[in-house]
């Protein structure tokens, strides 16, 4: 019997790992294929180099990389000093500090930079609020706010990292190298930063690839200055006419190739630098003076940051989405809230774009849920095929999202006469189950590694057969990972902008597509009002996720 279980278990791991090649390895394949493929299905390598070479695509692989370096050094400067605070000083008790910190990466960056735009631009909420300052506003119209608008962004990313392992690091080690001779700066510069290099590592990776990968704000803000990069350049050559499938191929293949070695970089490093930290024994947390010059300053330096990554971009975007007439405006009387009730009564368009987004946010979250549920519970305890598996659905995760895109339009094209649903609704349902599949996969997995197998062992003992002990035990132990994993995918897909941007059928509008859409052509304060309902929507999403997390972390204590 268990022979032809571990059968039935190989051949459902078969059929798995093959959907996943065509569905998820294919489209990626493609995009290197094409890259030096021409369309009449002859080897080209040369006009994959034309492509790199050409002087236009030359400066945005150079605007890329240039972006990503300064991007990570801005985020480091934030990251390093609101880490300390947050681990070594008595800020460190305010949780909900953690808390706040991740909402500038929970905000769609499109909306973040419209917000800064909308403030500092000419005749802005800045130059209204301090009209002696003249023209001094629109020199934030420049690489520097590009690149600050990002860190803004994925500075959180910096932070966490640093701050956990800051948390790690024995206090013993501190005052060894005190009892030693060893100065204030000398410790930081020989004891801790040397301990921090592995994670720093990882955070620079993080922040590098996502400023590469990132499309909303260089779309929005970086256009605005002319400043164009690999998210840009392969949108533009795969949406505008003539479209040329071969350019935005070679594009993504030199940006997936930059990504990939900086995962190799960044491993080199971590293992190099990577210390046990954490064992057996207890530990001493290593504080600074906890006096109130040192609580102070850190408030002010938090509340600093706040301001810049919040406070500015959410004070535009909501006062514009209540400004009756722009020509006049933050002057008394000139508020109204009819941008918002005209979102749901006389703009049919926003509403259709409304009821796409949240039906592919329900159907795309629940098929990723459904088939990350399946693919842990298949390879659960499985040796044999379980890291083909586990590395296919984790792929997405691993490459930026447009040059997914990219592969699934390309491959999906090529066999529309065998099965065409590319340019419709359903071909986006397929991208984004497919995008966002590692979220349930990796939330699912973390709820089933928690799990006792004595369980499983009685279920089976008492003559339970694999349908009966997922039914009756596994799956109501990972029913709240599932919904988890849901809620995440359902938040990022109903305002996600880049794949909604290049897939979206003709005249179909979603959230994001909308809101850019009004922006760019003028109704400002419609497009806000319906970015502050986005922006709602999610945040009341992400808000009872965390508190499902919480449940689930305490009920496992």
């Amino acid at each position: 019997m268990n022979i032809n279980a571990n059968k039935k278990k190989n051949a459902a791991c078969l059929s798995l790992a093959a959907i996943l090649f065509i569905f998820i390895v294919v489209p990626v394949i493609t995009v290197f294929i094409r890259a030096v493929v021409n369309e009449d299905g002859c080897l080209n390598f040369s006009s994959a180099v034309n492509t790199i070479a050409n002087s236009e695509n030359m400066q945005t692989i150079i605007n890329s990389l240039l972006l990503g370096t300064v991007v990570v050094i801005i985020s480091s400067i934030i990251a390093f000093p609101l880490a300390f605070f947050l681990a070594k000083t008595r800020l460190a008790r305010h949780k909900w500090l953690d808390i706040v910190l991740m909402i500038p990466f929970m905000t769609p960056p499109y909306i973040s930079s419209m917000g800064w735009i909308l403030f500092m631009q000419k005749k802005g909420l800045f130059q209204q609020l301090f009209p002696s300052t003249g023209d001094f506003s629109q020199g934030f119209f420049s690489f520097f706010g590009l690149a600050l608008i990002m860190s803004l962004h994925v500075f959180p990313f910096m932070t966490t990292i640093l701050k956990n392992a800051l948390l790690n690091i024995d206090n013993s080690l501190n005052e060894s190298a005190a009892v030693c001779g060893g100065g204030f700066f000398y410790r930081l510069r020989r004891v801790t930063l040397a301990l921090l290099k592995g994670n720093y590592a990882i955070g620079v990776l993080l922040v590098f690839v996502k400023t590469l990968s990132e499309y909303g704000t260089p779309a929005t803000f970086g256009r605005k200055i002319g400043f164009y990069v690999f998210t840009t350049d392969i949108h533009r050559y795969a949406t505008t006419a003539p479209i040329d499938f071969g350019k935005s191929a070679g594009l993504s293949s030199v940006l997936v190739t930059i990504c990939m070695a900086m995962w190799l970089v960044q491993s080199y490093i971590t293992n190099k630098n990577t210390y046990n930290l954490v064992g057996g024994k207890g530990r001493k947390n290593f504080s600074v003076s906890n006096g109130f010059r040192v609580e102070l300053l850190g408030g002010v330096y938090i509340g600093l940051i706040l301001f810049l990554a919040i406070g500015i971009p959410y004070f535009a975007v909501i006062v514009t989405s209540l400004i009756k007439l722009r020509g006049y405006g933050m002057t008394a009387g000139n508020y109204t809230l009819a941008h918002y009730s005209l979102l749901f009564t006389e703009n049919p368009k926003a509403v259709n774009a409304m009821g796409t987004s949240f039906f592919l946010a329900v159907i795309s979250a629940t098929l990723a849920s459904v088939l990350g549920t399946l693919t842990v519970a298949v390879t659960h305890k499985m040796k044999r095929f379980k890291k083909i598996i586990m590395a296919q659905t984790l792929l997405p995760e691993m490459l930026p999202n447009i040059v997914l895109v990219i592969g699934f339009m390309i491959f999906w094209n090529k066999l529309y006469k065998i099965l065409p649903i590319y340019n419709t609704i359903w071909f986006m349902v397929l991208v984004f189950t497919m995008m966002f599949l590692p979220y349930s996969v990796q939330y699912v997995s973390s709820a089933i590694m928690q799990m006792n197998d004595n369980l499983i062992q009685a279920a089976r003992v008492s003559g339970g057969d694999s349908l009966y002990i997922f039914r009756r035990i596994t799956f109501p132990l990972i029913l709240k990972g599932m919904v988890s994993g849901w809620m995440m995918i359902f938040i990022i897909v109903f305002r996600e902008l880049v794949a909604s941007s290049l897939i979206a059928p003709p005249d179909t509008l979603t959230v994001s597509t909308f809101i850019v859409r009004e922006f760019e052509q003028g109704s400002v304060s419609t497009g806000m009002a319906m970015a502050v309902i986005c922006v709602l929507l999610t945040t009341t999403a992400l808000i009872a996720l965390n508190q499902l997390t919480s449940r689930k972390k305490g009920a496992t204590h």
